[in-house]
Parts: C-alpha cells; sequence; structure tokens
C-alpha cells in the first residue's frame, strides 16, 4: 500500500486535511493506496512557497533554467521502465500505451528547452526621433495546472515546462485517480536541480480545484478535462481575474471518402477508436463512410477486427488494451451501450459481458461497435470516453462533413482519402481546431500547438508551441529616448509619428 501526500517546498509533505481516497489498480479492482486530499490550507502553503521562490527563478536567465529541463530529460530517461509501470497500474492503459503517454510529454519539453529564442520581444531603433521601442516577455508568478486522469504524465508536462522555462513557479493538481507518476516527475524535476518551490504538487478534489480558482496570487490557471468542468473553471477564474486556458470534452469524426485506402482506414480506426479503451480526448468514436457501398465495406471490414481485440493487464505486452479507469467509468460507458440500443443503432459487436479470466474484479468490457447511428442519438451527441465506436453513414460528401461542423465539440477530425481536392476542400472548411488528413488522431507535433474548437475549448491560446509561451507570459513594451540636446517644450496631445 503506498501513501500519496503533497510536493511542497521541493519536498513531500504527508496531507493534513483528515481527507483521502482510495487508489486503485484497475486491472484487477485491487487498492493500491491511498491519496490525501488537500484542504484550501494546504493550497496556500503551496502558493507562499512557489511565491517566495519564483523572483529569484525569474532573475535565473533563460539558458540556465533549461539545462535544468535537459537534466530532466536525462533522469526520465533512466526511470522509464518504473514510470510507465507506475502510471500503467494507476490509469490502466497499457504498459507500451503508458510509454507513449510519458515521451509525448517529453517532446514538449524538448520544445521548451527553446525557451531563450521563445522568450526574445521585439526592437525597433529609430521609431521617433532619438526614440526606440522594445518589448520584453516576463513571467507571470504564480501559475497553476489541473490536469485529468487519461494522461498523468503527457498533460502535467505540456504545462509545466513550458510555465517553469519562462521563469514562473507552478502549482500542479493532478487527477486523485492516478497521482504517483506526477509526484515522481516532481521529484525528478528537484533532482534535475529545480529550486525548491518552484514546481509544487498539490492533490485533491473539488475543495482544492476551487481554492486555486480564488487564490489571489495564481495568475493563470490551465486544465484539461469534461466540457462542463471547464465552463466551470473557466467562468470562476476568468471572474477572479485569472488568465484561464481550458480543454474539454469531444467527439471526433473521421470522414471516409470512397476512395479511400479501406485497408489502412480500417487499421486506423481501430488503433485511434478503442486504443486505450476510448479513453482518450483525441479517440475517433464517429466514422462516417461516405455511400452505401462505402459505409457496407467499412461494417464488413471492422467487425471481425473488433471482434478479435485483445483486452487484457496493463502489465500484457500483448494486450491491445486494458480495463477502463474506474468501476464508475465502466458502469457509465456499458450505459451508453444501453442507451445506444434502446434509441434504435444496430450494435454489432457487444464488449459489455467481457470478463478477463484471473481478473474478474478489474474494469474490464470488450470492444463495441455500433452502425446506422444517427445525429439525434445520445451515444452520437455526447462523449462516452469508452471502447464504443459509432458509424454514422453519409449519402455525400457534404452530408459528412456538416456532421462535425454541426456537432457542439470541435476538437479533432480525420479525413481518409486518395483524393487531394476533397482533402484540401475538407481542411479548409470543416470547423474543428485539430485536422488529420490520412492521419487517424491529429495531434500536432510539440511545436505546434495543440486546441479544440466550439466546447472543446475555452480560452485564446492552445496548448504548448508558441501559444503555451504567450499564456504563460506578459509583454511589456518600453519607448525609450536619450537625452540629446534636443529642446521639444511641453507636449499636451498624444505622441504621434505624423
Amino acid at each position: 500500500m503506498i501513501e500519496v501526500g503533497h510536493f511542497i517546498g521541493g519536498k513531500h509533505v504527508a496531507g493534513k486535511s483528515g481527507r483521502s481516497q482510495d487508489i486503485m489498480q484497475p486491472m484487477d479492482g485491487s487498492v493500491r493506496g491511498k491519496v490525501a486530499l488537500a484542504s484550501g490550507d494546504e493550497l496556500r502553503a503551496a502558493v507562499e512557497n512557489a511565491k517566495a521562490a519564483q523572483p529569484a527563478w525569474a532573475a535565473t536567465n533563460p539558458q540556465r533554467r533549461v539545462r535544468v529541463l535537459m537534466k530532466f530529460l536525462e533522469l526520465v530517461q533512466r526511470d522509464y521502465d518504473d514510470l510507465a509501470d507506475a502510471l500503467a497500474r494507476e490509469h490502466g492503459k497499457t504498459v507500451a500505451d503508458a510509454r507513449g503517454d510519458i515521451q509525448r510529454g517529453l517532446e514538449v519539453i524538448e520544445v521548451s528547452i527553446g525557451a531563450p529564442h521563445m522568450m526574445k520581444g521585439e526592437f525597433t531603433d529609430g521609431a521617433g526621433p532619438g526614440i526606440d521601442v522594445y518589448s520584453m516577455r516576463q513571467p507571470l508568478g504564480v501559475v497553476a495546472g489541473i490536469t485529468p486522469f487519461n494522461f498523468p504524465a503527457m498533460i502535467p508536462l505540456w504545462k509545466i515546462g513550458p510555465a517553469i522555462a519562462a521563469g514562473n513557479a507552478f502549482i500542479l493538481k493532478p487527477s486523485e485517480r492516478d497521482p504517483s507518476v506526477p509526484l515522481r516527475l516532481a521529484e525528478l524535476f528537484v533532482e534535475a536541480g529545480l529550486p525548491a518551490g518552484i514546481l509544487n504538487v498539490v492533490n485533491g478534489d473539488k475543495e482544492v480545484v476551487d481554492a486555486i480558482l480564488d487564490d489571489p496570487d495564481i495568475k493563470a490557471v490551465g486544465f484539461v478535462g469534461s466540457t462542463p468542468i471547464a465552463q466551470y473553471i473557466y467562468a470562476r477564474g476568468c471572474a477572479n481575474g485569472k488568465r484561464v486556458q481550458c480543454f474539454g470534452g469531444a467527439k471526433n469524426h473521421m470522414i471516409i471518402m470512397p476512395d479511400a485506402d479501406m485497408d489502412q482506414t480500417v487499421d486506423a480506426l481501430i488503433g485511434a477508436g478503442y486504443g486505450s479503451a476510448g479513453e482518450r480526448c483525441m479517440a475517433i468514436s464517429v466514422a462516417v463512410p461516405v455511400g452505401k457501398d462505402t459505409a457496407d465495406r467499412l461494417v464488413e471490414r471492422l467487425i471481425p477486427r473488433v471482434e478479435s481485440l485483445k483486452v487484457g493487464p496493463s502489465t500484457d505486452a500483448n494486450a491491445d488494451f486494458g480495463p477502463l479507469v474506474t468501476r464508475e467509468a465502466l458502469d457509465r460507458v456499458k450505459a451508453y451501450v444501453d442507451t445506444g440500443v434502446k434509441e434504435g443503432a444496430k450494435l454489432v459487436v457487444d464488449g459489455r459481458d467481457f470478463t478477463m479470466q484471473g481478473y474478474e474484479n478489474g474494469y474490464y468490457m470488450g470492444g463495441c461497435l455500433f452502425d446506422e447511428v444517427t445525429p439525434d442519438m445520445r451515444i452520437y451527441k455526447e462523449e462516452i470516453f469508452g471502447p464504443v465506436l459509432s458509424v454514422v453513414r453519409a449519402a455525400t460528401y457534404e452530408d459528412a462533413i456538416r456532421l462535425p461542423n454541426e456537432h457542439e465539440y470541435g476538437n479533432g477530425v480525420s479525413i481518409y482519402t486518395r483524393d487531394g481536392d476533397a482533402a484540401r476542400d475538407f481542411a479548409s472548411r470543416v470547423q474543428v481546431g485539430m485536422v488529420g488528413v490520412n492521419v487517424p488522431i491529429p495531434v500536432p507535433i510539440a511545436y505546434y500547438t495543440f486546441g479544440g474548437w466550439k466546447a472543446s475549448g475555452f480560452g485564446d491560446l492552445n496548448q504548448h508551441g508558441a501559444d503555451a509561451f504567450r499564456f504563460y507570459t506578459k509583454t511589456k513594451t518600453v519607448t525609450s529616448r536619450w537625452p540629446s540636446g534636443i529642446k521639444d517644450g511641453a507636449e499636451f496631445v498624444i505622441p504621434t509619428m505624423k
């Protein structure tokens, strides 16, 4: 049994609130340990540590700050196997998928090493008579991140890396469902040379989230999770004068044109729809074949592939995906499948009754495949976040593109086609933040930005890439003139370049 507290001021701190929650191991339903749930007072202690440490860190030149990130990369490589194992045990995803979770986070750390360049301002010589104008980027101070269970390494690193490279102190509130890896990452940052107090980890639930949103010394908050909570955090944080960046739910479509390579398409759908048991905000959950023949061929090929998916414990190297994260998540996904059947969708593969021999208490579910889903059904409208793929048949390309354009969510979308003209038109017209062309999960590489549209994203700036440095810094513009014997006299009108 492990005991998980908080990480404040460069060291582990036991919880003081008297509240805690079990940490489950999804593959067998056992209790792995307990995690402390912080009070507002404990959050305040982390803020005070961050506030005290941040000025000296901000005064450290960017090149020296990013040397800490470079050393951190080395340390993660050293401990990669242990980190992936802990992540898989607490989340439920396979170890191979857990390694990918860590790697996608490290790629943002690698880009954050470019902070000396990202932090550069602009300079104009001779903007006016003897006048120079220049700008500089400066850190905000103390900032915070509230991150989800489904990527307990990647998303914290997406936020921590740019924030601390820019000179801020960071407070992380990870998911209480799988807290061990975020705490271990904080340890490794300190081992890499990060000063105590620059990265604090506070575990908790809504009580500590509200404390973060209300604390006057926290200048910015980033969040990833469901849309209702994203809306809540965005509204409350903005009302308190904070800079807020929130990413919510998704319902990602894949449009399959009649000329698509069907083998490639089916492979892509199987991986993107069922990987990590569908617990990805970028999972493809809706397949949209164009034309009856395309739809019939697609479903015919999908059925045996879904039926043959290998579900197994997180430690099984041959498993395609593992269990869902909690019993509640499993029950919720099964309830959505029940709803789809009641709504009239055709359930052509039913994975609800799957059990794992020897792991009967684990949170397992086989892959489910619906055909003849229509846009008025709940299973189409709402995010299921499980191993469920819905086929929505479209008569024409225009009908197909209308589906993602009119959906509440706008996170990711993909088109499979051999026609460059169709792909180009689709990429231009589709009202979704991230687009894949013959790419099933269009997560941008780390030096581009990640973010959805509509109810999938709230705020003006995206995650990672250049937007991350814009989000975690403020711009100061300086207009300067040195005495040069010019005698202008008093000016009573606003200065212009006329």
